[in-house]
Formats: structure tokens, C-alpha cells, sequence
């Protein structure tokens, strides 16, 4: 008799069991549509960073925009100065993509057309020595750092340059030009130069080829396989392979690539297979709930850890074997939990200092109330149109969630 309980009872464990993952499998599959995924990512991207780009166009980020730095800061001033060049640049690099996007919903469009509108007064204030806003690029090294930002937005949305007025684009020139006089350090600082130089021949501009060839060939000398790059002659298990590398060397190619200049063309289809692994890995580092191993200098650049996934994502490059809508749906996953903590935003509607909410002892000593705007480039998919397949297509797990709720999964090989 005995016996017979604890079969019945071991079987109703089972069927338990059986139900548990049923319900936990389609607690994983339920997603919204492609539609109403675009719909949350836009109405998250507009409360990032619209009292940015609002203060700008106003001559008013200086009154508005918190003068927080690192705890961990040796010159909190220094900090705080380069602050406004910082957000600037990375909030305008990560909505670049679907300020170039034409078309949409009539809400969509009325809304590109704000910041639009926004983007360029606030140019204009930023590159104007009598405005409140005016930003120096020759304060400090850091200004480097957040100029290429502001030229790599400039790449992926050249009506940004289209539409600026002659003397704002005179001044900007002009402005990027000083941070020439920066010597880098032997890290993905060389990238920053290349892209300014990038910027100015994308632009039929006077440019050096010098710091683009040097950067180029030194990052292919700190190639260390698999997809990955050691920042410098040291390798560090961080995300700047996706804060940085891949997507500078994505955006760098391309411009030389469409220029017809060959010089580093025997470097392209290494730089593409490269993208295309570590796109891969980036895919399979996001967990079944959005989360992410939390590793490396920089964590406060929150969903920035996937800026290269959304960038090979918005350039239609992804391998064979990761679906847009699983990405869609693994990004979203992300942009879910790294902004849904009730302290991720200041009482002013401004990004807090840390990865989960606000978590100031996590930052590096250089970071400010600007750094985590970085984080706006998880939204590059958005200058693809809601018709694009990326939008369209059904949800589908991720890897994470086909491995973790017992499918049966392709084996994963790396590369040279």
C-alpha cells in the first residue's frame, strides 16, 4: 500500500512539474506584438531623453541637468565641466538612427519632428560661444571621448548635417578640430580619433588618414579571437567590445567602404565575421529576464552593454542564426530591466548613476551625471521602420529562454 502511495504521489510530482514548466514556457513566450514593442521603446526613449534634448533646445541644460559625479571623482569639477559635451554626444549618437527615419505613425512622425527640431537648436546653443549651453571641446581629454559621440551621430544621421546652418557646421568643425591636440591612450581611444577623421571625410572634408590607419591596424594587433578584442595590449572580461570597438570599426568601415577608399578593405570581412560573432555572444549573454552578468569598469552605461546587438541589429547585419524578432524581443527584455527600478530616474526625470536604479558606489571615478546617457543607443533599431522585419515578425524566445526551458538548442562553436 505504501508503495502504491508513493508512486501515485511521485507521479503527481511529475505531472506537477509537467504543468510548472508548461506555464513557466508560455509565461517566457508571451510577449507583446513587434508593434507594441516599438510603441514601449519609443515611449522609453522619449522619457530618457527628453529633458535633454528639451533643455538643449531651450539654451537651458546647464539650470536644468544635475552636477552629479562619481564619489569615486579626484576633480569632481573637472567632471562636472565635461559633463554637458558628454550627454550631448552619447544621447545624440543613440537617437541618430531614427532622427534620420522618415515615415511612421502620425504620432511617431509628429514626435521625430520635435526632436528633430530640438537637435538642431540645441547644436546650434552648444556650438554658439554666446549661448548659456556653449561646450568647449578642449577642456580635457574626456572631450575626445564624447566628440567622436557627436560625429558618430552625425554619421548615422546625416540630416543632422543637412540641416544645420552653415555657421553651426563651420563651428563644429572648427570644435572637433581641437580635440586633435589630444594624445590617446594605446586603448579604444585610438577609435575616437578615427571616427572624428571618419567624420570629416564622410563630410567631403579636409581629414588625416594617419589616426584612422593607426587605429585601424592597432586593433586588428589586440585581435584576440572569438570575436573579441583586448582594450589595449590587456584583455578585461568588461563591455567594451559593445560600449566601443565593434561599433566604432562597424561605422568606420562603412564610411570608407562607401567613399570607394580601399586602403583598409583587406581589413572588412575579418571586421564583419568579428561583428557577426560577437553579436552572437552578445545574444546569449542576455538572460531569460533581461538580466546580464554585471562585469567590468563602465556598468553604469546600463543597456549600452548591448550597443553593438542593437547597431549590427539597425544595419540589418545579423548572422543567419539570430532572428530579428528574438532579438527584438531579448533587447526589449533588457530596456525592461535596467530602467524599471523606481530609482532609475531622478525626481526631474533625469538617469541616475547606476546599472539597477541608483547605485552610486558601483561607478568609475570618471563618471557624471551624462555617462549612463550611453545607454540611449540600445535604441538604434528604431531608425528601422515599423514595416521592417525586426518589428513585423512574431515574438520568439532568445537563446536564454529556448536553452533554459529544455528546447533542444544548436551546439555554439567559436571562431579565429
Amino acid at each position: 500500500m505504501k508503495k502504491i502511495i508513493t508512486l501515485f504521489t511521485i507521479c503527481c510530482c511529475l505531472g506537477h512539474a509537467s504543468i510548472a514548466q508548461k506555464a513557466n514556457n508560455a509565461r517566457l513566450v508571451k510577449s507583446p506584438t513587434g508593434i507594441d514593442d516599438r510603441k514601449f521603446w519609443l515611449a522609453e526613449m522619449d522619457k530618457m531623453v527628453r529633458p535633454v534634448m528639451r533643455s538643449l533646445a531651450h539654451d537651458s541644460l546647464r539650470i536644468n541637468m544635475p552636477a552629479v559625479v562619481s564619489i569615486k571623482s579626484d576633480n569632481p569639477a573637472s567632471r562636472r565641466e565635461v559633463a554637458y559635451l558628454e550627454i550631448l554626444g552619447r544621447t545624440l549618437s543613440g537617437i541618430a538612427p531614427w532622427l534620420q527615419l522618415e515615415g511612421g505613425s502620425k504620432a511617431e512622425m509628429a514626435l521625430r519632428t520635435q526632436y528633430r527640431q530640438w537637435a538642431i537648436q540645441g547644436l546650434q546653443h552648444a556650438l554658439d560661444s554666446t549661448s548659456k549651453d556653449f561646450m568647449r571641446f578642449d577642456l580635457a581629454g574626456q572631450q575626445l571621448v564624447d566628440a567622436s559621440f557627436l560625429t558618430l551621430a552625425f554619421i548615422r544621421a546625416p540630416w543632422l548635417w543637412d540641416n544645420l546652418d552653415a555657421t553651426s557646421r563651420q563651428r563644429l568643425v572648427a570644435a572637433v578640430k581641437l580635440t586633435r591636440r589630444v594624445k590617446p591612450p594605446m586603448t579604444n581611444w585610438l577609435l575616437f580619433c578615427a571616427m572624428n577623421e571618419a567624420f570629416f571625410a564622410r563630410f567631403d572634408l579636409e581629414w588625416d588618414p594617419k589616426p584612422v590607419d593607426f587605429a585601424m591596424t592597432r586593433l586588428e594587433s589586440w585581435y584576440r579571437g572569438d570575436g573579441m578584442y583586448s582594450d589595449g595590449e590587456r584583455f578585461a572580461f568588461d563591455y567594451y567590445n559593445s560600449y566601443v570597438i565593434h561599433p566604432y570599426l562597424a561605422a568606420i568601415t562603412e564610411v570608407f567602404e562607401n567613399k570607394k577608399d580601399t586602403t583598409w578593405h583587406y581589413l572588412s570581412k575579418r571586421i564583419h565575421e568579428r561583428n557577426q560573432r560577437y553579436a552572437v555572444i552578445q545574444e546569449r549573454l542576455i538572460n531569460t529576464d533581461g538580466t546580464f552578468p554585471p562585469t567590468g569598469r563602465s556598468i553604469i552605461y546600463r543597456g549600452a552593454a548591448f550597443h553593438h546587438l542593437a547597431d549590427i541589429a539597425w544595419r540589418k547585419k545579423l548572422p543567419e542564426s539570430l532572428s530579428p524578432a528574438s532579438v527584438r524581443c531579448a533587447l526589449t527584455a533588457v530596456i525592461r530591466k535596467t530602467l524599471e527600478s523606481p530609482t532609475t530616474y531622478s525626481k526631474t526625470g533625469w538617469l541616475t548613476i547606476g546599472l539597477y536604479g541608483s547605485q552610486p558606489h558601483i561607478a568609475d571615478w570618471y563618471n557624471n551625471s551624462g555617462s549612463p546617457y550611453l545607454c540611449s543607443a540600445i535604441f538604434l533599431p528604431l531608425g528601422l521602420p515599423g514595416t521592417d522585419a525586426f518589428w513585423t515578425a512574431p515574438a520568439e524566445k532568445w537563446s536564454a529562454q529556448k536553452i533554459w526551458t529544455g528546447e533542444d538548442f544548436p551546439a555554439d562553436h567559436g571562431i579565429r
